[in-house]
């Protein structure tokens, strides 16, 4: 066996140094054995991080927001070219040569700092300087949603200026049932920064967005983030993202990335680790450390390759990737402009994805291009800016902007499908009207019709024949984000449990395919045997189960119907410590029946308002849902059963008997379990298959689809599986 000498996690053979040396990535390779053999020589200090030694370059200061070059030489230090004058400057809504234009997308596992990480390269770069963004954290999640979850459901893009280069970065959502946001930004960007927890390591959905920018031949840049923290641990992070890389089939040159390591929220960034351990031993003695982002700036500028394509004598063309809304002009078509150069009051037309067809003719009205959170007019743009055009109201995500002599319309990235459905329809309960503005079916049509336009990771189907409308997605987060959207907006809606999607066999008409998903849980050690016994039972297969400091790691595959449902069992389960992540994996040979885990329903059998004296009499069945004084009527599920069996009718509403007749001793005092409110997350995993949600402004209600008892009863002795349908 050769010997090896580990670099960074990495093990490189002795004999291959020499081979890699001589090819692209050589010095790279001789550079990482030098330092190996170094640190061998000459260990670092004891309690501080150890790890590869290389070389920082020189670091530069900020640019202003103008576009200012350096010097000669600092250009060519970056690869970048040649350098303007030192003291020529370039209006931020100019067109730039494209040797000067870097388009990087940010893409992560959710949480592990990429929205931080971000904020810190505007605000010390200036991007946000004299707005009052610069003082808020979180600055690209604009959304309400994002803010209050603290996630990004939506792509964002924004640029900033550094060295006399305009970057362009898109920071992207790190959830796996937003994954539509990535892969359609991919077709904008020239590079990655893909940003992993120096803790927790590669995640599910690390291993999703990888696989996206290692198919489109991207090479990312590497940023291991929260090093800072004592768990961090870069050395076995590395290992495993390079582990990653090549069974993902990554070619030589991706695998060979450029690594950095960083801590978003104290706003440094380093290529050596003996340099991360500087500045954590200063934050230890409560000194401010006195890094910036500029060597992960310098990175970007000097690996990520400019964009290509033609300017002078090409015909204007832009792929459509986001839509954004403007309350002044409407509708504006957010992308990447591909060849060609367009300015304000050019012809342009728009031409259908997939069938070319022209759907309409206008011109632009107006060109921005967005500077932190700010919006830039421009007169012009070219090849490799992106910008958003507003004079094209019919425009749809992946269609085409095209000059007037264009007719064939580019390519578009198709993501990956569905894989569960619900169904959105009015709200028929007896409590119908009384908070929503927006109550009948053709508003509820129109509302996600619009949605279906601007999320392609979203399909409405409508048969024409009734009010429902199915809506797909990817995952219970995504259809839930949608539905709080709508309540906020006034809508009041029934929707019935999500559904997983099943399709036929090419190969075995008579074969029924599921979706499978990837899931990474993260639980202390005393509760992994119940989440290994609950997830073998939804027909889950442990694929790996490791260590990770005081945690346990499992990997399991499982069917998505299997996750139906089980978050808020695996939170109880772990008592809120546990960490679940998942990422669609693939469709497979359909799994079997399995047990079911939730308890029958109590369902009211009387309209009115719920009384105490009631609830006492009922709450020893079960648990509650519903509080004293809270409105009720026939068919609305009110509790849980103990204990497994049929559904309970029960009156809620039932009031004590007053008489002349005195008690003989004092009424006691009646004291009911406090019952926490619905979240939409919460319902949408609860909900049984015979039942659905009520949701309006400010209630969120579960109840039976047939609200008679009697109806129902009958129904449930003909109901057809998924299944059993999908054969017939």
């Amino acid at each position: 066996m050769q010997a090896s000498i580990r670099i960074s996690g990495r093990r490189v053979s002795r004999l291959a140094s020499a081979k890699l040396a001589a090819g692209k990535s050589g010095s790279r390779s001789l550079s990482l054995c030098a330092s190996a053999i170094s640190r061998a020589n000459y260990p670092t200090k004891a309690g501080l991080l150890s790890g590869r030694h290389l070389a920082l370059p020189p670091t530069r200061a900020f640019g202003s927001r103008s576009y200012s070059a350096s010097t000669a030489s600092a250009a060519s230090s970056t690869g970048a070219g040649p350098a303007s004058d030192a003291n020529s400057t370039v209006d931020l809504g100019d067109m730039i040569p494209m040797d000067r234009i870097r388009n990087i997308g940010i893409i992560a596992h959710v949480d592990h700092g990429k929205t931080t990480l971000v904020d810190c390269l505007l605000k010390q770069s200036g991007a946000l300087s004299g707005s009052s963004a610069m003082q808020e954290t979180r600055v690209m999640d604009s959304n309400a949603l994002e803010k209050e979850r603290g996630i990004t459901i939506l792509s964002k893009v924004t640029s900033l200026v550094y060295n006399g280069h305009r970057i362009n970065i898109v920071d992207t959502p790190g959830h796996a049932d937003f994954g539509g946001e990535v892969e359609r930004i991919l077709s904008m960007v020239d590079s990655v920064v893909l940003v992993v927890d120096a803790t927790e390591g590669p995640m599910a959905q690390t291993k999703f967005v990888l696989t996206k920018a290692l198919s489109r031949g991207l090479t990312p840049l590497v940023v291991l983030n929260k090093v800072d923290r004592p768990t961090s641990r870069p050395d076995e992070v590395d290992s495993e993202l390079l582990e990653l890389f090549m069974a993902l089939g990554a070619s030589d040159e991706q695998t060979t990335y450029e690594l950095m390591y960083a801590s978003a929220k104290e706003g440094w960034c380093s290529k050596d680790l003996d340099q991360v351990a500087t500045y954590v031993d200063a934050a230890s003695k409560g000194q401010k450390a006195s890094g910036t982002m500029s060597p992960l700036l310098d990175a970007i500028i000097a690996n990520v390759p400019p964009p290509k394509g033609e300017r002078a004598g090409a015909p204007f063309s832009m792929l459509v990737t986001q839509l954004e809304a403007n309350p002044y002009l409407g509708k504006c078509a957010l992308g990447r402009i591909t060849s060609g150069t367009v300015r304000v009051g050019d012809r342009i037309r728009v031409l259908e994805p997939g069938t070319s067809n022209v759907k309409e003719d206008g011109k632009v009205t107006k060109l921005f291009l967005r500077s932190g959170v700010q919006q830039i007019e421009m007169a012009q743009a070219g090849a490799g800016d992106v910008v958003a055009i507003s004079g094209v109201p019919s425009v749809s995500v992946n269609s085409t902007i095209a000059g007037p002599d264009v007719s064939q319309a580019l390519e578009f990235i198709p993501v990956d499908p569905p894989t569960i459905s619900v169904t959105f329809s009015v709200n028929d309960s007896p409590l119908a009207g009384r908070e929503g503005s927006q109550l009948t079916s053709g508003m509820i049509r129109d509302r996600l019709r619009r949605e279906a336009e601007i999320n392609v990771a979203l399909q409405v189907v409508d048969d024409g024949k009734s009010e429902a409308m199915e809506v797909r997605g990817r995952g219970e987060l995504q259809l839930s984000v949608l539905i709080e959207t709508m309540r906020r907006e006034g809508f009041e809606l029934s929707v019935t449990p999500p559904r997983v999607l099943f399709k036929k066999s090419p190969e075995n008409p008579r074969q029924i395919l599921e979706p499978f998903e990837e899931i990474t849980i993260d639980v202390d050690h005393e509760s992994s045997g119940v989440v290994i016994e609950k997830l073998t039972k939804r027909k889950g297969e442990l694929k790996n189960f490791s260590d990770l400091a005081d945690k346990a790691r499992m990997v399991f595959h499982i069917p998505t119907r299997g996750l139906l449902g089980y978050a808020s069992e695996f939170k109880n389960d772990t008592h809120g410590t546990g960490v679940m992540n998942h990422a669609f994996l693939r469709y497979d040979e359909y799994a079997g029946v399995f047990e079911k885990s939730r308890k029958a329903s109590m369902v009211c059998m009387s309209l009115g308002t719920a009384t105490s004296y009631a609830l006492n009499t009922i709450e020893p069945r079960g648990r509650l849902f519903v509080r004293n004084s809270d409105e009720v009527y026939p068919g609305m599920v009110v509790g849980e059963l103990s204990k497994d069996g049929n559904d309970l009718d029960v009156n809620p509403t039932k009031a004590k008997q007053l008489t002349n007749i005195r008690a003989a001793g004092k009424d006691e005092t009646i004291r009911l379990t406090p019952v926490k409110p619905w979240t939409l997350e919460e319902v949408i995993a609860y909900v049984n298959p015979d039942e659905a949600i009520e949701v309006t402004p400010t209630q969120i209600r579960l109840r039976k689809q047939i609200l008679d008892s009697t109806k129902r009863k009958q129904l449930s002795r003909r109901r057809v599986s998924d299944v059993d349908e999908l054969l017939e």
